[in-house]
Order: structure tokens, then sequence, then C-alpha cells
């Protein structure tokens, strides 16, 4: 007689499949992909690392998974931002200082999405989600030109212009060797960073400062 899984067994393995998930997001979060070792991973979730592996093939799929999941959380961030009412120009500066202000307040797993290295799995990864910002970009770029208030010129490349600049801006304040506790002091200096990153996103688009 043919083994027929369980629904019983079937959610038991979602919930453990979950709990390696958000563990490992933890181990992130806290230290990079370079710090999430399986053993502790396997630690937290309360599972053999033998387990790990039957709910994920290698270290690099699971990683892959947790890229998508927090990298996707990223995405819905700037895809609402992009949403809410005002010119095109005003939702694509909402959209960049939410970019910016979540990944200075999150710096490990900025980090870690947008400059760490990675395994050439978690770097396809990288490179999907980088297209599907600029594919944000790029609609709100397409609607600033009728509208009128963006002057006409070729919205992808700029899109890719914009995900560049602002992921280039945040390297050096994200590095690890710059990660601290923060200050009044650090937290001004972010103020000033993003509003220089808006001013510059803007003005290459617009052609007008802000």
């Amino acid at each position: 007689m043919a083994y027929r899984e369980t629904e019983k067994m079937r959610l038991r393995k979602a919930a453990a499949r979950q709990r390696i998930a958000e563990c490992t997001y933890e181990c992130v979060a806290e230290g990079g992909f370079r710090n999430a070792r399986i053993t502790r991973i396997a630690q937290l979730a309360n599972v053999a690392t033998g387990t790990i592996y039957r709910h994920f093939e290698s270290k690099e799929d699971l990683f892959a998974e947790i890229f998508r999941q927090a990298t996707q959380r990223e995405i819905d961030k700037v895809t609402k931002a992009l949403a809410t009412p005002g010119s095109a120009t005003e939702r694509l500066e909402k959209a960049l200082r939410q970019f910016a202000e979540r990944a200075l307040k999150g710096p490990v797993m900025a980090w870690s999405l947008i400059a760490e290295p990675v395994d050439p799995k978690v770097e396809e990864e990288r490179l999907a989600y980088r297209k599907a910002y600029a594919g944000l970009f790029e609609q709100a770029i397409r609607e600033g030109i009728e509208e009128g208030c963006i002057p006409d010129q070729n919205p992808r490349q700029s899109s890719t212009c914009l995900v560049g600049a602002i992921a280039e801006s945040l390297v050096g304040p994200l590095s690890p060797t710059q990660i601290g506790q923060a200050t009044e002091k650090e937290t001004e200096n972010n103020d000033q960073l993003v509003n220089t990153i808006i001013c510059f996103c803007i003005q290459g688009l617009t052609g007008t400062r802000r």
C-alpha cells in the first residue's frame, strides 16, 4: 500500500519549514548571511541540522529563500509609497526616502540585501529584485512624463540609474565597518544622507533641485 501523507503531517512539515525560515531570517538580521550558520539555525529552530536539508536542498537554497522573503518586504514598501496620492515626482521621492530610511534603520539586513558578498544563487535573486525595483520606478517615471512633471527621457534607463544610485550611495554607510551604536549625531548624518540621495535622484530625473 502506497504511503499517503496526512494533512496533519503536511501541516507539521510546513510549520517546521516556516520555523527554519524565521530563524534563518533572525540570524541574517543579526549578522548577515556570512554569520548565519546552519548549526545555529538548527539550534534556534529546535531541529536537527539534517531536518533543514529535508526542507531545503542546500544552504544556498535556504539563503535564496530568505533573500526573496526579505527583499519582497522592501518591494512591498516601495510599491505602497508609489501608490500614495501626489505627482509622480512626489511619489518617487516618498519611495526613495522609504527605501533609504528603512535601510539605515536596519543596516545589517540592508547590507546583506544590497552589497554583502553572497553565493551565486543568492546573487541571482539580488539581480532579479534590482530589476523589480527598476520596474516600479520605470512605471512611475513614465507616469511623470505623461503628467509633465518629468522631462521626456528613457524611463527604463533612468529607472536603472535610480536603483544604482541609491544602492551605491548606501554601500558605505551600511558597511559592517561603519555600523555601530546609533548616536544622535549619526542619526543627524543619516537624515542628511537621505536628503542628499533624494536631491540627487530627483534632480537627475527632473533637472530641478528639490
